[in-house]
């Protein structure tokens, strides 16, 4: 994981040539790089879906995925992290710690997942690992446990030494790396190495109690010599990585080749095997109770779908869905019948591999902690993303995948008449393979749209629609996701009232309608007496709540970050109905809603610009216009990095414009950050826009 173009792809082809799976190199700007299998990934070079692979060393099986860099794309890192034990996050030696590092580094800390930092492109100039250490320290609140030192940086970078073995490294340019030397320590990086080595072993005394006994014992400390073995120093490490506690650093280049295989070392030696996982918790699907169950593979089985892919053959045809799963407990074989607790269906197994990026190998088995996928053929009915398959004796639902909300839409329409249910169809493949794909239809035009994390994430998917299912179409202009929500709190009444006639209808509640904290969405509380409103209705009062709340109340945006309590109400004993219930209820939402000061928020992205020293004035002249908020503006690799949050809407068109101010030669990445209310004047002209009073 890492910001785009740290060299993440670029890494992973060196694993899978070091670790034997691919017999030559490639290159990501060549089009050649094995994960970066799509057309359009080669054409673009970068990284636009998860790629799994599995290889080995040490006698270990590791599952690998690279994930893409770019924030539009981050959906694949999220469910990436879902089912992964331990991460490698990948840092430019040059830029460092950048704003979607951040994103990813904060990503793994929900997870709790283990990881390594490797500093890669120490050769580039400008290369300052040590700045990047600090970074880490201060930007992501890491403890960092630097295990090596560069030899050299820039055209110099030759080699690392390595402050565990107290031994040097360096790679042979003519075998790309497969040869390497290993020797003592110079005698010029000595003193540096022993004060890196001392660093290393204080930070550890701090944080392990039984490498603490250990250091004591020996007498090293306060200056005073003593031994610490190897194994003492890779055991604390492993232990305060798998607590996640600190972060081992390593360094190298990946793409002149050296610092790999003690990436790949490193990767065995301290990040998490199956077996140290804790049991594995979820709930039974019939009861709502926790149920919990170890990570084993004689255990009942439980397995995650974290991805699914349309399995489309070379001339666009439909061969079903490639449903990518991780195991987690059991084994799951082909030929098996296992239970869907997310759908609550059975589904048959028929075909299981193994993901080499785009080839498969066919396995009988996945046992607990393999990744592989489930075949599904065509006009089969096969799991989706976030569903848990499990032993139809032993139900277990795991937590499914977090989806973003989408932030920026467009409508979409086919170039001819002839393809509208081949668009249609097309669109359900993309929306069920990308969760945070969102296809709709504008209640007031009639208009098919399609909602997404950002412009090239719907540029690419518009882009796949013609190249994978030959479906070419028209889009709108980019339309920003605004969300409403309330300021205060407001409570109303409402009856729906059709008794005697043929279907007869009653309904009556009193809801309240609260602001709630900012990312909370819509939460319902059903505080009403039993014996007003029975229990069997409560479920449509609840159903008409979400419906009311996604049609909004000032300008047709779904409403968020509401408390809303189903106060009382009455039955009739006779005519009382869900549909009757559900109508008063979106009467009494929209006045309760109307009564608690609805508002308009806007999304805000946080927004990181990179530029020479002589266009900073023009950057920031031109973010303040975009009414960006500055954050901070610091010198870093021979340039200024400006830091800023920014209303999306004004980030139409901002790639062209900062391209040109710059010459070329500024950069800038940004991602969601959260909403807030819109300006005043915004607000108007969007109520004014929808036909709102």
């Amino acid at each position: 994981m890492a910001h785009i173009d740290a060299g993440k792809t670029t890494t992973t082809e060196r694993i899978l040539f070091y670790a034997g799976v691919i017999s030559r190199l490639g290159e990501v700007d060549d089009g050649a790089a094995t994960t970066d299998w799509m057309v359009l990934e080669q054409e673009r070079g970068i990284s636009i879906t998860a790629a799994a692979t599995v290889f080995t060393w040490r006698g270990c099986e590791v599952n690998l995925i690279d994930t893409p860099g770019h924030v539009d794309f981050t959906i694949e890192v999220e469910r990436s992290l879902r089912v992964l034990d331990g991460a490698i996050a990948v840092f430019s030696a040059v830029e460092g710690v950048q704003a979607q590092s951040e994103a990813v580094w904060r990503q793994a800390d929900r997870h709790h997942i283990p990881r390594l930092a490797f500093i890669n492109k120490c050769d580039r100039v400008g290369a300052d690992p040590d700045a990047v250490v600090a970074e880490l320290r201060e930007r992501l609140a890491a403890v960092p446990l630097v295990l090596h030192l560069p030899i050299g940086l820039g055209d110099d970078f030759v080699g690392v030494i390595d402050l565990v073995s107290q031994t040097t490294r360096t790679w042979d340019d003519d075998t790309l790396g497969v040869a390497f030397t290993d020797g003592p320590i110079p005698a010029e990086h000595a003193a540096a190495a022993t004060a890196a080595r001392d660093r290393l072993l204080d930070t550890l005394a701090d944080l392990d109690a039984e490498f603490l006994a250990a250091y004591l014992r020996v007498g090293a400390y306060d200056g005073v010599p003593g031994t610490i073995t190897e194994d003492d120093l890779r055991a604390a490490i492993r232990r305060v990585t798998l607590g996640n506690l600190a972060v081992p650093v390593l360094c190298g280049s990946a793409f002149r080749n050296k610092g790999v295989h003690n990436l790949l070392d490193a990767v065995v030696d301290f990040l998490p095997a199956p077996s140290d996982l804790p049991a594995i918790t979820g709930v039974v699907p019939s009861t709502g109770a926790v149920a919990t169950i170890a990570p084993t593979a004689d255990a009942d089985l439980a397995a995650l779908v974290w991805k699914v892919m349309a399995d489309l053959g070379p001339d666009g045809s439909e061969r079903g869905m490639v449903t990518y799963v991780r195991v987690y407990a059991g084994v799951l074989t082909t030929g098996a019948t296992v239970y869907n607790a997310t759908k609550d269906r059975r589904e048959h197994i028929q075909r299981l591999v193994r993901m080499h990026a785009n080839l498969r190998e066919d396995v009988d088995a996945l046992p607990a902690g393999a990744i592989g996928a489930i075949v599904v053929g065509p006009g089969e009915r096969g799991a989706t993303t976030g569903d848990t398959l499990c032993a139809p004796e032993a139900p277990i639902r795991l937590d499914a995948v977090q989806v973003p909300a989408p932030v920026i839409g467009v409508a979409i329409e086919p170039a001819t008449a002839a393809d509208v249910e081949r668009l249609r169809g097309a669109l359900d493949r993309l929306a069920a393979e990308d969760p945070s794909f969102v296809v709709g239809v504008d209640p007031d035009t009639g208009a098919t749209t399609i909602a997404g994390m950002g412009e090239l994430h719907l540029e690419v998917l518009v882009d796949r629609l013609r190249r994978e299912f030959g479906v070419d179409a028209r889009v709108g202009r980019l339309q920003v996701a605004y969300r409403e929500t309330v300021t205060g709190r407001g409570q109303a009444e409402a009856r729906h009232v059709a008794v005697g006639r043929t279907p007869a209808d009653y309904g009556h509640v009193i809801l309240a309608v609260a602001a709630a904290d900012r990312g909370r969405g819509v939460r319902f509380a059903n505080q009403a007496p039993a014996a007003e409103i029975p229990a069997d209705l409560v479920p449509a009062v609840a159903e008409a709540v979400v419906e009311a709340a996604a049609a909004g109340v000032v300008a047709g945006y779904p409403m968020t970050d509401l408390d809303v309590a189903l106060l009382g109400g009455s039955t009739h004993e006779i005519d009382a109905t869900a549909r009757g219930f559900k109508l008063a209820t979106t009467r009494a939402f929209r006045e309760a809603a109307t009564a608690a000061g609805p508002t308009i928020l806007e999304p805000l992205m946080e927004l990181e610009v990179r530029t020479p020293d002589d266009h900073t004035g023009d950057v920031l002249g031109e973010l303040l216009a975009r009414r960006a908020k500055i954050g901070a503006l610091e010198a870093r690799g021979g340039g200024q990095v400006i830091s800023a949050t920014v209303p999306l809407a004004e980030m139409m068109g901002y790639a062209s414009v900062l391209r040109s101010s710059s010459r070329g030669r500024a950069t800038y990445s940004m991602r969601f950050a959260s909403y807030a209310e819109a300006p005043k004047a915004i607000r108007a002209r969007l109520s004014h826009s929808a036909g709102a009073l």
